[in-house]
Formats: C-alpha cells, structure tokens, sequence
C-alpha cells in the first residue's frame, strides 16, 4: 500500500533523473517538483526528499546509458501503480500511457527552447543536431525504448542480398475496456490526424494518443514549411517523420522530388522517401502530406545496378535499373536540379504507360469515371559525393482473383504477411505482425512433438509453407530450429516483395521492363 511519502520519494527520483538527463535546469526544480505534486494531489513534500544531482545542459542530453532509461521506465511503472491504486486513474492501457506522458510533459521543455537549442546544434553539425533532438526525444520517453526492446530482429540472406526483418512488438495492444470506451465518446476533429502539428503538448484520449512530450522542429523544404519528428516506435535506426505544415493529402510530383533532395542536402547523412500517392501501393496515412527518413542502411541501398542507360537530355544523370525485387529505376548526379527533372520525366511517362502484355494498366474506368493506378515510391540518399534517388514503379490495380491487389502480397503468403508494401518494406525492411511471435513458437513445438500442423489455430495458417520447407532440412533440431524458421520468414518476405514488382523477376518481366524503359 503506497502512501504519501512514497509518491514524494518518486516526485524526487523523477525530477532527480530530470537533471541529470538534461530535461530540467536546477532553478526549475522547485517548479517542477509542485507541478508533480499538483498532478498526484499532494499538498505537501517531504523535506528529506529533496532534490540533488548534478545538472546536464539540454544540449549534452544524449548519449545517455540505457540504465538511465531504465531507471525512468521503472520510476514511471511505480507512479502509475500509485495512480491506479488512489483512484486517478483506471487500470488499463490506454490510461497509464495518457498518465505517464502527461507526467513526463511536465519535465518536457517547451517547444522554443527545444527549437532555439536545435538550430544552435545544427549550425555546428546537422548530424550533431539530430542526435541531440533524437536522443532528446527518448529522454522524454516519446520514444518509447523499453517496448521498442520487444521487437524481434533479424537479417537472413536472399536472393536480392540480406534483407531485414522486424516483428513488431513494440506497440501495446488496444484493452477492450478502452475500445468500447472510446467508440462510445464523443468524437473530435482535432487534431485532425496523427501527424498534424497540433499533436504538440496534446494531452489525448482513449483514441488518440497524448503528446504532452513531443517537440517537433521546423525545417524548410523548397521554401514550405514541414516539421520534423521521430517516431515513437521507431522500426530503425533515427526513424523520422518530416510532415507538413498542413493537412494536406499525399502527392507524388516534381515538388517531391525535390523537397526530398533538398531535406538530403540539409541532412546528408539521412537518406528520406515517400510513400507513393495511392491506395494499396501507399503507406497508412494519405491524408498528410509526409516523408521518412533515417540513419539506417537498408538492404536496396546495396543493391547493385543489373543494366544502365542512358536518359536523352539529361546528361549528367548516370541511369539504370537494379538488382532488387520491385521494379526500380536508379538515378545518380551531382546536379539536383537536373535529377529532379529525370526523375518528374519518368513520372510523367509512368503515369501514362500500359502495356497490356505485361498487364500494366494507367488507368482503368469504373461508373464513368477514371481511376489512375501508376505512381511511384521515391527514396533519396547520398552515395559518397553523388546524390542518388530510386523510382520505384509501383501499381494499385485489383482483379477479381486479387481483390487486395494484383501487385500486392498474395494469398499464399498472407500468414505471414498481408498489409500493405510501404515505403519501409520497398527498401528491404519487414515490418511483420506480432502475432507472429506466438504463432512461430506453437510452429516450433508442434514441429517437435509431430503433431499435427492443421489442428491447432496458431499453426494451421502456416501447415502448407512449414510442411514445403520441412522437407529441405536434412537436421532439424532445438540448435537450429530458430534460424530455420526465420530464414524462412525472410524467403517469404522476399516473395512478398516480388509480388509487389511491377515486372517479375524472370525473362519476360525483364523484358518488359526494358520497354518501359526504351519509352524514355
């Protein structure tokens, strides 16, 4: 039973790990610990409870031990136990994550101070700059270290190189208690998505996430204004999210391609991309105009080129397709300007190109009216001195045997994986459901003990892929189990992406491909 001495006890621990992170400055102290006092209704502070600890200026906040992290995690469970247990707030999910970002709000600086010490970092080093705020932004625990630790991840060899794969652990699971409460609240416009600015210092509710800790950055592209942030669960190394200023939909056009290479020349050792513009082949938020970026190599970046061309009047641009399972065109210059032309060029033809041979349609008519199907997933990234930028052919047609998508994972592989190829996954990294985790550990025990695959729900999905490969092994034991099912994970993942290949991967693909390409 948690009294009165004890939340005072964690108001000091907390504020304590807010100096030494760099969070809170040591005048701010007294203010910070009565702003806790305030939010656990507590009128009084133990003397003996006093803060110490040596202050850290907001600027050297990074490159803290994930110890101190894991002191704040284990500070944070306590207080929201204390939470529950006075009644502040219901036991549940949804309530301790409002709770603990609304407590963690209060050591948060405020966005001009977090903005001033950006920009002051950024004129000595952009990588510096981004490693102050992305460090910052766990310290604040918007990014959320101790589940993201939860992922599963691995790289197993392929075809196309050694690819990436992640089984995303880190997001906590909706409570029922909090979904049936949110569906029946009152619903509210604002902010009007995830994305939008406004998120900034939101105190949320059971359907929308808080953000009392959230500072984003202003960053210039093209003359517009976007923000930058990082994700809170991030899937790599640096994982950032520079959105617009406004609530604006998804867009693939020259502006782009050239907002893309401009954040790249702001930030040359992040590489960026975008989702493309469509249903399907898009990511899960259209509705915000948006790009991702990071400090991460993945598995396309070592792609090699398979054959190269030239582009006509676009002298400088060094031009060819690559080595990778969805169809891509690879650009290489110095000048960006003349890139960005290339690139708007082999837009403008995809956008209209079919080729009823290799069922590649621009567009198809339904109830009058025309619906587009090409566009393309963009990525940008320097390559020594050398802007680069993949053009990754992308297309949304449905039939009626691919209801989801004729250039989307397909049936068979939808025990793995059936969600959309995003933007991350194009580049060779998988983001693939949790579910997976139980579902491969009930594989791997049926497997020993002999039962039978189809009879139990976990392993039933998986029996006709498990008994195919089962039979490529010559030992299969408890030493090796583990690395056999994830290599085989990463197999389908690869075909997963081939699927969603404009062109396959064989003779005729190739060759249509080629066509494409002539067309330029």
């Amino acid at each position: 039973m948690a009294d009165r001495k004890d939340i005072c006890e964690l108001i000091t621990e907390l504020t304590e790990y807010g100096v030494r992170s760099g969070l809170v400055v040591q005048e701010d102290v007294t203010y910070t610990v009565n702003r806790l006092l305030e939010l656990f209704g507590i009128d009084e502070y133990n003397a003996e409870s006093e803060v110490s600890g040596t202050e850290t200026s907001l600027d050297k906040v990074y490159n803290k031990e994930d110890s101190l992290y894991d002191e704040l995690h284990d500070v944070l469970k306590k207080m929201l136990d204390y939470a529950v247990e006075k009644g502040l707030i219901e036991d549940s999910g949804a309530n301790r994550d409002l709770f603990d970002t609304k407590i963690m709000g209060l050591l948060t600086p405020p966005p001009s101070v977090v903005r001033k010490r950006f920009k002051e970092i950024y004129e000595r080093s952009p990588r510096e700059a981004t490693d102050f705020y992305y460090d910052f932004s766990k310290a604040t625990d918007y990014i959320r270290t101790d589940r993201i630790r939860k992922d599963e991840k691995w790289s197993s060899d392929t075809e196309f190189g050694t690819i990436d794969i992640t089984i995303n652990l880190s997001k906590p699971e909706k409570d029922p208690r909090d979904i049936a409460k949110a569906g029946s609240a009152k619903k509210s416009g604002y902010p009007a998505c995830l994305l939008c600015r406004e998120n900034e210092g939101y105190a949320g509710h059971l359907s929308h996430p808080a953000r009392q800790n959230h500072r984003i950055v202003p960053v210039t592209l093209c003359g517009e204004q976007y923000y930058l942030q990082y994700s809170p669960y991030v899937y790599y190394n640096e994982h950032c999210i520079i959105f617009n200023h406004d609530h604006i939909p998804m867009k693939i056009d020259s502006m782009t391609f050239a907002k893309l290479f401009d954040f790249v020349r702001q930030f040359p050792h992040y590489s960026v991309g975008s989702n493309a513009d469509l249903p399907i082949v898009g990511g899960s938020i259209l509705s915000h105009d948006h790009f991702q970026g990071g400090n991460y190599e993945f598995p396309m970046v070592r792609a090699e080129y398979e054959s190269e061309f030239g582009l006509g009047d676009y002298k400088s641009v060094h031009a060819g397709r690559i080595k990778w399972p969805l169809s891509t065109i690879r650009l290489q210059g110095k000048d960006i300007d003349e890139l960005v032309e290339a690139s708007d060029h082999i837009l403008t033809e995809w956008r209209a190109y079919s080729d009823r041979e290799a069922f590649i349609y621009a567009c198809t008519e339904e109830n009058g009216n025309e619906i587009p199907h090409n566009t393309i997933t963009p990525i940008v990234r320097m390559r020594g001195d050398l802007y680069e930028i993949d053009l990754v052919l992308r297309n949304n047609i449905t039939t009626d045997e691919y209801p989801l998508g004729v250039y989307h994972p397909h049936q068979e592989y939808h025990h793995i994986k059936k969600e959309n190829i995003g933007l991350i996954e194009v580049m060779g990294l998988a983001i693939l459901p949790a579910r997976l985790k139980n579902e491969m550990a009930a594989l791997k025990e049926a497997i020993f003990e002999g039962k039978d695959l189809r009879s139990d729900e976990l392993t039933a999905s998986h029996a006709d892929w498990a008994e195919r490969w089962m039979k490529k092994y010559d030992r299969m034991d408890k030493d090796n189990i583990d690395g056999l099912i994830r290599d085989e994970i990463a197999d389908v993942f690869s075909h997963v992406l081939e699927n969603a290949g404009v062109y396959k991967r064989d003779e005729k693909g190739i060759a249509a491909f080629d066509r494409f390409i002539a067309s330029l």
